[in-house]
């Protein structure tokens, strides 16, 4: 069995890592079981497959608003919600803001400049302007049309 195509919603994986990712609609509350029930399918194709699976890892990230959170559950253990989590690098909170996310990136940033000062003996114009897209504006553009800066104080921030 082929677990992606038995799921109506998003199952994506990248490495050992797999997301069950839905939208539910509050008005129609069979969504959420919805969510459950390809959780349950995962369960079972991982038993099929004799894929491990570590339930202490297992998050609930759910984006909203203000809607109540809805409960899951992995096998009998129940799914731990989380208000944050990283994603191939990229921290998304429950509310899609990416102010964390600019912040962390500057501080990363900041540390490789740091480096760079501490490390590099020259100080020839040429030498420090090579080195910047090389080793600092990476941390700076990395996913950045995922998380790029909404609010006006991360965009000062950031540069």
């Amino acid at each position: 069995m082929d677990l992606i195509c038995e799921s109506e919603r998003t199952f994506s994986k990248f490495a050992n890592d797999n997301k069950l990712c839905g939208v539910v609609d509050m008005l129609e509350a069979r969504d959420g079981s919805l969510i459950q029930t390809d959780l349950d399918r995962f369960e079972r194709w991982a038993c099929e497959n004799r894929v491990k699976i570590i339930k202490a890892k297992c998050k609930a990230l759910q984006v909203s608003q203000c809607n109540p959170k809805h409960n899951y559950r992995l096998g009998r253990e129940w799914i731990q919600s989380s208000p944050e989590e990283k994603d191939l690098g990229v921290l998304v909170d429950e509310k899609l803001n990416m102010s964390q996310q600019c912040t962390l990136a500057a501080q990363k940033a900041n540390c490789v400049l740091g480096y760079i000062k501490r490390r590099v003996t020259s100080r020839s114009r040429e030498v420090i302007l090579s080195l910047n897209p090389a080793l600092v504006r990476s941390h700076l553009e990395y996913c950045i049309r995922l998380w790029g800066p909404q609010h006006k104080k991360d965009i000062e921030l950031l540069e």
